[in-house]
């Protein structure tokens, strides 16, 4: 069954004339083969793409597959080390657009996923404004404090997860042979990439996730920073449904539409760019999704971002990281830029800091003494990443994610702004983090979070004196009378060794020891 799968999708992509394979990257002999069987399918097709953008043959190949077909793609739009610079540039401008499903199973989806009828929930319920792979939002009214209240309603698919799990399971099979048949390909982690893509997937077709991101970022976001996400309505939340506020705005795409209504769009674009990174780099969690369409200006000139379906995560150590390699692009210090891939441990021990230091060079070095619009700190990132086989640095998908998402926001603030530059409006973003963490300020959260990990072990304290207590007192039982276990002792012992935590365990036996080594020279064994 997934054979029959593969093979038509690759009947499909072969008719648009679809290469997935990187050019100059040796082709394995089963694609070789495939290749060649569907060569007169593409000749038969030919005439009618002269004309049809690549980008777009991509697009509408994918769409005929399905919607996880759509999700694939725009997944592997951030993975140019596994399918090539041009297909993921190419995927970049992929829609997930697709045909709404009816208002009958909308109703029936809001009633089974909230109870009772829809118009318990909502006083009004209007048609879908828009349709993706995984769901569609209708626009609906809601009495809230007696005032009639417009909101935004998300509605997941029907049947959407049997739909991807059985075309994931295809993607699995493949992605085995790849790495088992397939060596070259094997330090791309083609099962790890499709684990990736089900993980992506699984936190997208849970609407209370999206619902608990879009909470988490508004508590993140900082007075004055002239950016918001929608309010949550968790009385109409669910697995499967979402609402929120609805958002009256003007799409950031407008340019002249927004300068008509007298605001600043050079500001604008310095705000996307700085708000993303301080999300980033500030809060370790951003919108891996920030394209036009998900933009919007509202009234008092603030931001507002809408579909918190894609989400990125950075730790503290990828955030240093992070901070490191702009500040030290920005300063021109490659060797400490190098040294911090070698202290992420990003870089394996057989190469030196010194030609890593070469490497970044050549990445930094171009730009300096170029106009603000020659700079792409996206392709720099991108130029990083295209290192790792150099360098057998194993994939790091945050990463990669994070540089996907660059690309994204970098657009949107060029087109608000084409002379923005980057370098000055990263800055001092990158320098904030390095004073706060890195700095005086640093070193005092670091002597903070200690004072903190010392305080609970002395509060547990208490628990582990009591337990020494009884184990010496026990210890000085048993060299007064002797040493007694009977079978119902011993499977207390036991079962009290299964459910207590391992580190607990190994504590109590320490002290046990030490203080039966006590007992024994008190008594004068030793």
């Amino acid at each position: 069954m997934h054979t029959l799968r593969l093979a038509r999708a690759g009947l499909v992509l072969g008719q648009h004339g679809v290469r997935f394979i990187p050019k100059g990257t040796p082709v394995p002999l089963p694609l070789r083969l495939a290749t060649i069987a569907t060569a007169p399918l593409r000749w038969i097709t030919a005439p009618f793409r002269i004309g049809q953008p690549k980008a777009t043959r991509v697009g509408a190949a994918l769409t005929q597959l399905g919607p996880s077909y759509v999700k694939l793609g725009q997944f592997l739009a951030t993975r140019a080390d596994v399918i090539g610079p041009d297909l993921a540039a190419d995927l970049r401008h992929l829609q997930d657009k697709a045909a709404p499903f009816s208002m009958a199973e909308a109703r029936e989806t809001v009633e089974r996923a909230l109870g009772g009828k829809l118009e318990d929930h909502f006083i009004e319920f209007g048609p879908p404004v828009a349709a993706a792979s995984i769901a569609q939002v209708h626009k609906a009214y809601v009495m809230q404090d007696g005032v009639k209240k417009a909101v935004a309603v998300k509605i997941l698919r029907p049947n959407i997860e049997k739909r991807f799990s059985r075309d994931l399971d295809s993607y699995y099979f493949a992605a085995r042979l790849i790495e088992r048949f397939y060596a070259p390909a094997r330090r791309l982690r083609p099962v790890a990439v499709v684990d990736n893509l089900k993980h992506t997937t699984d936190l997208e077709m849970d609407l209370r996730l999206e619902a608990a991101a879009i909470s988490e970022m508004a508590e993140n976001i900082q007075p004055g920073e002239s950016f918001r996400v929608p309010t949550v309505d968790w009385r109409r939340t669910s697995k499967r449904v979402l609402t929120l506020e609805w958002i009256d705005g003007t799409p950031i795409a407008q340019r002249a539409a927004l300068e008509a209504k007298g605001f600043d769009v050079n500001a604008l674009g310095l705000v996307v760019l700085r708000t993303f990174l301080r999300h980033a780099m500030r809060d370790g969690f951003f919108h891996a999704d920030m394209h036009q369409g998900n933009l919007f200006v509202d009234n008092s000139g603030t931001i507002v971002a809408v579909d918190f379906g894609i989400m990125g995560r950075l730790g503290v150590t990828e955030r240093r990281f992070l901070a490191e390699i702009l500040h030290g692009l920005i300063t021109r210090d490659y060797h400490r830029t190098a040294a911090m891939h070698f202290e992420a441990g990003y870089v394996p021990p057989q190469h030196t800091v010194e030609e890593f230091a070469q490497a970044m060079r050549a990445i930094g070095e171009p730009i300096h003494g170029r106009t603000a619009e020659e700079i792409s700190m996206a392709d720099l990132l991108g130029q990083l990443f295209a290192y790792t086989e150099v360098f057998d640095m194993e994939t790091r998908p945050e990463l990669i994610l994070l540089q996907k998402s660059m690309v994204i926001v970098e657009g949107v603030a060029r087109d608000l702004n084409p002379h923005l530059n980057m370098w000055s409006a990263a800055e001092p973003i990158a320098k904030e983090w390095m004073e706060t963490n890195l700095g005086l300020t640093g070193r005092i959260k670091d002597i903070g979070t200690g004072a903190q990990t010392i305080g609970e072990f002395l509060l547990r304290t208490p628990g582990l004196l009591q337990k020494a207590q009884s184990a010496a007192n026990g210890l000085a039982e048993m060299a007064s009378s002797g040493m007694r276990l009977d079978d119902q002792t011993i499977e207390r012992l036991s079962d009290r060794r299964r459910t207590q935590p391992a580190y607990q365990s190994v504590a109590i036996w320490l002290i046990a020891i030490s203080l039966a080594a006590i007992a024994l020279r008190n008594f004068g064994v030793l």
